[in-house]
């Protein structure tokens, strides 16, 4: 149980999902830092600003927080059925095309028929491969850290806001807050995508740019 619970942690500290997580936080908040300059400037706008970014953070956070044991459920009730048809005697043809619809048609194709042969067998073989389903313990630590990070990522783009009184000046260093993180996110997908990471934090924070650019638009 100790190696399913490591696995599973591993899971949820995944480089690409919680980097994917801050960059949906990131734009959602920046939608509505872009857009405060369209409202009235002062104390009031501002704080309806972040109230309102914060809200709607909370409330992606908590659905994709949901979602997320969803998915863990979901994956984990596959896998338990994939190991039961093997288990149950099911013919190395039928194995073979399970196990093959399960990984991605490339490593499908990369492991050809001797190579999912093999991996039947040892999933046939080996004993100690989980088959519990349900909710366990980790889907909810999943589940929190990816409210966290959605929520925490609306902070940085807040902060301006709190320590300048020009509303106009705040706005455009909240959004060059966001094209930094971006470009930090981009720098770390790309790292571990094992790409270039300063073409990838280029390309992302040029993505962000544009987004900002068509939200200043079309009333920011």
């Amino acid at each position: 149980m100790q190696g399913a619970g490591e696995q599973k942690r591993v899971r949820v500290l995944d480089p690409v999902e919680r980097v994917t997580e801050v960059i949906f936080g990131l734009l959602m908040a920046m939608t509505f830092t872009g857009t405060i300059s369209v409202a009235t400037a002062g104390q009031e706008a501002e704080r309806t600003m972040m109230i309102a970014a914060l809200g709607c953070n909370l409330a992606w956070g908590l659905a994709d927080g949901v979602m997320y044991v969803l998915r863990s459920v979901i994956e984990r009730t596959r896998n338990h059925t994939l190991l039961t048809t093997l288990r149950s005697g099911a013919d190395a043809a039928t194995g073979q095309a399970l196990i093959a619809d399960a990984l991605s048609p490339r490593l499908a194709t990369a492991a050809g028929s001797d190579g999912l042969e093999l991996l039947r067998q040892r999933l046939i073989d080996n004993p100690g491969l989980p088959l519990k389903t349900g909710l366990h313990l980790e889907d909810f630590k999943g589940a929190l850290g990816v409210f966290l990070l959605v929520v925490l990522s609306t902070f940085p783009l807040v902060v301006p806001f709190l320590v300048l009184e020009e509303t106009a000046l705040a706005v455009r260093l909240s959004n060059l807050v966001g094209l930094c993180v971006l470009f930090i996110a981009g720098w770390i997908l790309s790292k571990y995508a094992g790409a270039k990471p300063l073409f990838g934090a280029v390309a992302l924070a040029v993505t962000g740019a544009v987004l900002i650019a068509a939200i200043i638009a079309l009333g920011g």
